[in-house]
């Protein structure tokens, strides 16, 4: 299996300074300041592109797990709301909410919610991300 590699920079204060960050691919090169992680400032921050990645690597894996299983899906589209809040008054991820929308022909619905579900548990994101709490809302689509 391949390695991948991001990087970061930050330059100054946690209030004042900036950062930059890379993923290994080149395909983002971006900046991130105390605003755009804990405010509504420009650019990006860690939890985003913690929930992109959350999502895709969901989708991917009940793609795969449908797959598997016979099923053939049109489309997979999951979206990820990262929770930065306090535990113990240090600031934590606290919650991610998975929001997936699926089109997957000849699958009922009870089937799809074991998939969907099944799916959360064994995405490698969502296995990284195990000390966090990780709400599922799957819906299956006509």
């Amino acid at each position: 299996m391949p390695t991948r590699t991001s990087s970061a920079t930050w330059q100054g204060t946690l209030r004042e300074g900036a950062g930059n960050m890379r993923l290994g691919s080149g395909l983002y090169d971006g900046p991130f300041t105390f605003a755009s992680r804990f405010e509504s400032g420009a650019g990006t921050n860690p939890e985003e592109l913690i929930g992109a990645a959350h999502a895709g690597c969901y989708s991917m894996f009940l793609a795969a797990m449908l797959s598997n299983a016979g099923f053939l899906p049109t489309s997979i589209a999951t979206s990820a709301i990262v929770h930065l809040g306090r535990i113990d008054n240090e600031p934590a991820i606290t919650l991610i909410e998975l929001n997936c929308e699926a089109v997957v022909p000849d699958l009922n619905e009870e089937e799809f919610q074991w998939h969907a579900a099944a799916a959360k548990k064994g995405c490698p994101v969502s296995k990284a991300l195990s000390g966090v709490e990780i709400q599922l809302t799957a819906t299956l689509l006509a």
